[in-house]
């Protein structure tokens, strides 16, 4: 199979390229550095021809609107797309978006996965859950001086690894035509405890403090509102197996 990947370069969209290769199909990266602009829709024709499937794992970068950076991937994705003659578009969603729409990367989210089901070519929508990684994001940028800041909150955190075989298992499988079941790790894990735990793997230094976040996508992330749903798939690797697996004092 010939498989296109938007966001190829990034982090979930990376290890679908790697997964994807493993597999023996023939794989083209949709990004800047090779040369095409999803947003500007330059250099999309090229890519896409002869193209069976597109995953769509493209994340929006800086101060993007979120809304505003999915419908326009995702519009060069369908009309380049069905020219092309792609049968089949994989798109990588959030757990829970549709519970905050308030929240821009949620509703960023939303309106992709609207785009993608008008589009006109046979979709297939999957939510995964935050990827283990996350533990590593809110220490970086939730922080005062010494003390870190991890929101109040419950998480089933997943293997980015697996993220990307999965996209693939569904590029493999054929259309949805609608939501494919949620994608989540093995087990629920508290954020703060992630938080420390990454924090003493990589020898940082610092107290961690747990703190409600105001609004709704505190509410959400309190109230289970963001884990997966009933009918989920679930990875392998556990929080406390990626941990283990860190460079120790990085």
């Amino acid at each position: 199979m010939r498989i296109a990947v938007a966001g190829g370069t990034g982090r979930a969209g990376a290890e679908a390229v790697a997964a994807a290769r493993q597999r023996g199909h023939d794989v083209v990266v949709l990004a800047r550095s090779a040369g095409v602009d999803l947003v500007a829709g330059t250099g999309v024709t090229d890519a896409l021809a002869g193209i069976d499937a597109v995953i769509d794992a493209s994340g929006v970068q800086g101060k993007d609107d979120p809304a505003a950076f999915h419908e326009a991937v995702t519009r060069s994705l369908v009309t380049e797309g069905r020219a092309a003659g792609v049968k089949h578009l994989i798109v990588l969603s959030i757990v829970g978006c549709d519970r905050v729409p308030a929240f821009a990367l949620y509703a960023g989210k939303v309106a992709q996965e609207r785009s993608a089901a008008a589009g006109g070519i046979p979709y297939t929508i999957v939510r995964s859950t935050q990827f283990h990684e996350f533990a590593r994001q809110v220490w970086g940028f939730a922080k005062l001086g010494p003390v870190h800041i991890a929101p109040s909150g419950r998480l089933q955190p997943v293997s980015v690894r697996e993220v990307g075989a999965r996209l693939v298992d569904l590029a493999e499988r054929g259309p949805a035509e609608g939501r494919a079941p949620d994608f989540a790790g093995p087990r629920e894990e508290s954020l703060a405890d992630m938080v420390r735990s990454y924090a003493k793997a990589a020898g940082e230094r610092g107290l961690v403090l747990p703190a409600s976040v105001p609004g709704a996508i505190g509410r959400a992330q309190r109230d289970g509102s963001l884990l997966p749903g009933a009918d989920a798939v679930f990875g392998t690797q556990t929080f406390s197996e990626w941990i283990a697996q860190l460079p120790r004092g990085r």
